[in-house]
């Protein structure tokens, strides 16, 4: 089971690295494009004599660019991904910032009650939300609909949808975890992350320097 788990995590990480860039490489292309042919308009009226040869670049460039109207549908599309992928992956590695002030004034049995509470409640909305979003992919797919400037690709409105549930199930597996490690006393809350108290371990350490 904990080989599986490191898999997973790791899975999990290379493919948020693999989005990410290929947002970046995919956006990066296409800005490329879209500028790089005025230069040899540019350089064909700089020097008329090799005008033909850098005019019909600056036209093939400039097709390219036009060719890739996809990119900004995709990188939207890969952009969503990452939203709803990343948010499951926040919830464990506390990459959430928690409103927990108040709660921290009080003992820990009722720092454990309170983090039972929320977890319930945290589980509840990813659960629903899981459910009903499934019910909407199922909708798109009976309707056949093809994505937006991506539909010539073979790619379908549920294609690019079907990660709000498949994001919502992993938040719920991720709450249910950390449900269970509060039950068996390994921690009290739902283990987000702290701002005010990275910020002062920050001060802390630029004093230090200085």
């Amino acid at each position: 089971m904990n080989a599986l788990r490191r898999i997973w995590e790791h899975f999990e990480e290379g493919f948020i690295v693999f989005l990410l860039t290929a947002m970046t490489l995919i956006t990066f292309v296409y800005v490329i494009l879209n500028n790089f042919y005025s230069l040899f308009y540019w350089l064909a009226d700089r020097w008329p004599g090799a005008s033909a040869p850098l005019f019909t670049i600056g036209d093939k460039i400039m097709g390219m660019a036009q060719a890739m109207t996809w990119s900004t549908a995709l990188t939207k599309a890969l952009f969503g991904w990452l939203i709803f992928f990343g948010l499951a992956y926040g919830v464990r590695t506390a990459g959430h910032i928690g409103v927990d002030a108040l709660v921290r004034l009080t003992s820990r049995s009722v720092q454990k009650y309170i983090g039972i509470v929320a977890c319930l409640c945290c589980l509840a909305y990813a659960g629903l939300l899981s459910v009903a979003s499934f019910e909407w992919i199922r909708t798109l797919m009976i309707a056949g609909i093809g994505a937006e400037d991506l539909g010539h690709f073979g790619i379908m409105q549920w294609h690019i949808g079907m990660i709000v549930p498949l994001g919502f199930a992993l938040i719920f597996i991720r709450f249910a975890e950390i449900f269970l490690r509060i039950l068996q006393n390994r921690q009290t809350g739902l283990g987000l992350a702290d701002e005010a108290a990275d910020a002062l371990k920050l001060a802390e350490h630029e004093d230090d320097k200085s």
